[in-house]
């Protein structure tokens, strides 16, 4: 029974979070495997399958219009592996092949076949999930709620579960499927189980979101959580975190602005893409412009070591080993020079001996260091 205090604002914000949490999971496999396009693929070839079901069973409302939307999702899987299996082709290469001739397909059936039937450009692509509390799922007279919410909670609730029984399994057959077929555990069979999975999610969630935003939520939340951890429980933490976050973010902002709410949520989560994609400790932007920043300073103080260090014993030293001077040999500014020396005194790499400068043990360490990985 639901709450009189709910509005179709909270249960429109609870579906687009549905939707979210039960692409997030299967999502974080696709982008692990590098196979996030084949969500699109499977939510356009969605058509052929409604189509050829829809002519089998003659009703609209016929449960077997998603057994065949489901049957063509895996129908691509399978074909693109076959044109991958020839080598001469790459996946998107397959993928551009197989899913506009399927997708044609669909439309020519329809148009033949369902010459009155009227197709909406604006909820093929976006969907309609501002109306999908109009559409309930009862039990006995009991209002469950919007029936786009129960089935895609329901989504949500058995990948997860998948994820959790065949967790390992699923680890081992992403990042080395030679060693899981070795191991006996049937990385195919998995792998098949996890498309049919992913086909079954974007089914329910095409019909309410549109295909646009359920490749957002396949693909966004999971690479803005790979972007955060190495680890692949906290990815697939992080990624349902995500989606949530984004879902509720963008669906109230679209009610505040009067947006279409597909659309404001899946700029809402590449805002937050975005936002990672600068600011993630290790990974972001920021982090890679400072660590690229470390490491020069780090190569000049080993070059400085390793010039002091060639001209230790020899004719040329005391001049070679000058402060003042030094950077006419190095053909580094006398900025650039000044800097480093005093960088390399604070990491008791070199040490002053008057107005020259002489190796420390530390600096004859990193030169080792250095000369060892040379080739």
């Amino acid at each position: 029974m639901i709450p009189a205090w709910v509005t179709p604002a909270h249960e429109t914000t609870a579906v687009m979070v549905a939707v979210g949490a039960a692409c997030a999971v299967p999502g974080v496999f696709l982008v692990l495997r590098k196979m996030v396009l084949i969500a699109d693929a499977m939510s356009h070839v969605l058509l052929l399958g409604i189509v050829l079901a829809y002519l089998l069973a003659n009703d609209a409302t016929s449960a077997w219009l998603y057994v065949g939307a489901t049957a063509s999702g895996v129908l691509t899987v399978a074909l693109v592996e076959m044109l991958q299996r020839t080598k001469r082709l790459k996946e998107d290469a397959a993928i551009s092949l197989v899913f506009p001739a399927l997708f044609s397909i669909g439309v020519i059936l329809s148009t033949l076949y369902l010459r009155n039937t009227h197709l909406d450009a604006d909820r093929v692509l976006l969907g309609s999930v501002e109306l999908a509390f109009l559409d309930r799922f009862t039990i006995q007279g009991i209002d469950c709620g919007p029936r786009s919410f129960v089935v895609l909670s329901i989504c949500f609730l058995g990948m997860l579960a998948f994820a959790i029984a065949f967790y390992k399994e699923l680890k081992l057959s992403t990042f080395d499927a030679g060693l899981a077929t070795t191991l006996g555990f049937a990385p195919a069979i998995l792998h098949y189980a996890l498309m049919t999975s992913v086909s079954l999610t974007t089914v329910a969630a095409f019909d309410a979101v549109g295909p646009v935003l359920v490749l957002a939520f396949f693909a966004v939340p999971p690479l803005a959580a790979r972007l955060l951890t190495n680890r692949l429980s906290r990815m697939l933490i992080f990624s349902v975190a995500f989606a949530i976050i984004g879902a509720i973010g963008g669906t109230q902002l679209a009610f505040q602005l009067d947006l279409n709410i597909a659309g404001t949520v899946a700029g809402v989560l590449g805002v937050m893409f975005a936002f990672v994609w600068v600011l993630a400790p290790e990974r972001g932007q920021i982090a890679n412009v400072w660590r690229e920043y470390q490491q020069r300073r780090r190569f000049r103080e080993t070059m400085l070591a390793m010039h002091l260090h060639r001209h230790e014993g020899t004719l040329s030293e005391p001049e070679e080993s000058l402060a003042a001077g030094l950077h006419l040999h190095l053909n580094w500014t006398e900025a650039e020079t000044a800097a480093t020396v005093e960088r390399a005194i604070r990491h008791n790499l070199i040490a002053r001996s008057g107005e020259f400068l002489r190796l420390t043990e530390t600096g004859r360490n990193r030169v080792a260091e250095m000369l060892n990985t040379l080739p």
